[in-house]
């Protein structure tokens, strides 16, 4: 079972409808990169024990996914907000330029708001 970062930003995204049990396991597993074998010892069940409730968490944490597509749309707007930040800029460059302070100072805000954006769902 190759450890894929999908599923580990799934996890970051709707881990809270996971039971309990089955977070701190795909936690374990996940995040603090513990093999099948450590988090069996440390929860005192079967390493298949372990794998079988990190399939399933894995299956609910896609189908999650496919039904909210709440991580499409957090990548979806980060593209947006990036995108506006270049034109932003671009339109600065221009405005810089030709154009007067107020067309200035207006470019300004506009990457600082986007550029604040992308730091804030960068540090979640």
């Amino acid at each position: 079972m190759a450890k894929n970062l999908e599923i580990c930003i799934l996890l970051d995204f709707y881990g809270e409808m996971l039971t309990e049990k089955q977070r701190n396991l795909m936690d374990l597993y996940y995040n603090d990169d513990l093999s099948l074998g450590e988090i069996a010892e440390i929860e005192e069940i079967t390493r298949q024990g372990v794998r079988d409730s990190i399939k399933r968490g894995e299956l609910f944490l896609l189908e999650l996914e496919e039904k909210l597509h709440l991580l499409q749309n957090f990548r979806r707007n980060q593209e947006t907000f990036e995108e506006i930040a270049r034109q932003a800029q671009e339109l600065y460059t221009f405005v810089a330029h030709y154009g007067g302070a107020k067309q200035k100072a207006c470019c300004e805000q506009i990457m600082e708001l986007a550029n604040t954006r992308l730091r804030e769902d960068r540090e979640t």
